[in-house]
């Protein structure tokens, strides 16, 4: 009996195997796409007949199709001939039987879809050693994601079931590998998990961490300006702050890498931007620590504020039109920081409650003013910030 096995994680790749022969077929390039999705669709539920109806409403339900009988009998016609062209030592691959189709049971079809899912499955029955390897063997078998030509619905939901599937044995081989230290495959491993999903904290987080322990602290934090990056461009969120914990970690190993003079005149060179300081929220709050303690020595007084856009906003727009206007109209020396895609925290330190109610309204009429033709409603929540405690007004 033969083999006719398809590879359909990454690329679709098909091959003929049997008496200790591979031969690989390639699929035609003028075959279109509906073609295509018709027998790769055929392929994925070989372990069963396909009735006609079930073909004609996944390939034919939309409106305006005009006899869609025929329109399989058309497709099947061609189907044929396309494996035909495939493997041409093989006969009479899809069967015609009653009110339904299948595969010619003397051909044994393999799929790598179906041992990737048959090995993540596995590997939750393992321990110890045999759950690492069979981990490690269900990544290898991820060559990309699920049929990724292909656009059609049924194989867009088969494609996040297996994304699912990758990414949850992902997260539980990097905890092992970190305890064995197995810092490079971890990388790899992180790497490729972020093409399938990039906003995932998790990945981010081993690969700093690996990036540190094999004492790259720079790499490290290369990887997290660009996940920070795109994590904004896509979602308009900040990263967690144990991404930010980790990203303090790798920016002060960076500095320790320094001698004295070099620290030294990193610090006193360092040029002042000419607008407010935008930070981080984990920088924000450590700024905000430090003042509670200067508050207790110099007896004044600072004004937490948190900015917010009304809902009648363009996203994206209203928020960096904002964001210009504060770090313009702000002092050089007022922290700002993002909360979420519409709001803002900031501190004025050493103005009083009145003072700081002055400078949000003056906010206000400047974005107003520069922005004439905003439906933004911008509105301000302040608080005193005093050593011991926090008083919102």
């Amino acid at each position: 009996m033969k083999n006719l096995h398809f590879d359909l994680l990454g690329s679709f790749v098909c091959r003929e195997v049997g008496d200790n022969q591979v031969k690989n077929s390639v699929v035609p390039d003028k075959v279109g796409k509906k073609a295509l999705s018709f027998l790769q669709y055929l392929i994925v539920n070989h372990t069963r007949n396909i009735s006609s109806e079930e073909l004609i409403e996944q390939f034919w339900s939309e409106k305006g199709s005009s006899a869609p009988a025929n329109a399989l009998k058309s497709m099947l016609f061609k189907t044929r001939n396309l494996l035909k062209i495939m493997f041409p030592d093989q006969e009479n691959l899809i069967l015609t039987l009653q009110g339904c189709y299948g595969w010619n049971p003397e051909v044994r079809v393999r799929l790598d879809s179906e041992e990737f899912e048959k090995i993540c499955l596995d590997a939750r029955k393992r321990s110890g050693k045999e759950y690492l390897e069979t981990l490690l063997r269900a990544i290898e078998l991820y060559k990309g994601d699920f049929l990724s030509g292909n656009d059609s619905d049924w194989a867009v939901s088969l494609r996040r079931y297996y994304q699912t599937l990758y990414l949850d044995v992902c997260k539980m081989v990097l905890p092992l590998l970190q305890e064995k230290e197995r810092w490079t495959e971890m990388i790899n491993i992180c790497e490729q998990a972020s093409a399938v999903d990039f906003s995932a904290d998790t990945f981010i987080v081993y690969q700093m961490q690996a990036l540190i322990a094999m004492g790259h602290p720079e790499r490290a934090v290369e990887a997290y300006q660009a996940f920070r990056n795109m994590l904004w461009e896509e979602f308009e969120i900040e990263p967690a702050e144990q991404v930010e914990q980790i990203h303090m970690l790798a920016e002060s190993m960076c500095q320790n890498n320094m001698d004295c003079a070099d620290i030294l005149k990193l610090v006193a060179e360092g040029e002042c931007e000419d607008h407010a300081f935008f930070c981080t929220f984990g920088v924000f709050q450590s700024i905000v620590a430090l003042e509670k303690r200067h508050l207790e020595r110099s007896g004044q007084s600072s004004v937490l504020v948190i900015v917010t856009l009304g809902n009648k906003v363009t996203p994206t727009t209203d928020a960096r039109r904002l964001e210009r206007v504060l770090l313009e109209g702000l002092r050089t020396g007022d922290p700002v920081a993002r909360l979420d895609a519409g709001s803002y925290i900031l501190m004025l330190s050493g103005a009083s409650l009145e003072n700081a109610e002055s400078v949000m309204e003056r906010i206000d009429r400047t974005f107003h003013k520069v922005y004439s033709h905003s439906r933004a409603c911008i509105s301000f929540r302040l608080s005193v910030l005093e050593p011991e405690d926090v008083r919102v007004s």
